[in-house]
């Protein structure tokens, strides 16, 4: 028993010294980066992404209506 006591007591006080600093900083650093939001830069980009995707929807209609006309049929294949 006497033994057991600094054998656990060692890693825990290295642990607690090294280790339990950096993972609260490090937990505190991404729970404020979440909660400040989007930047510029990426609401830019969201923006550009939801644009392309418009564009790409309307030509997805437009094929889809091309494919009707020349093949009525080309759904029931898929």
């Amino acid at each position: 028993m006497d033994i057991l006591v600094p054998m656990i007591g060692a890693p825990i006080i290295l642990f607690m010294i090294f280790v339990a600093p950096i993972w609260i900083i490090m937990h505190y650093r991404s729970q404020r980066k979440i909660g400040q939001g989007l930047s510029q830069e990426e609401l830019l980009q969201l923006q550009e992404l939801a644009h392309q995707a418009e564009r790409m929807r309307d030509r997805i209609k437009t094929l889809e209506s091309i494919l009707d006309a020349d093949s009525p049929k080309w759904r029931e294949r898929a």
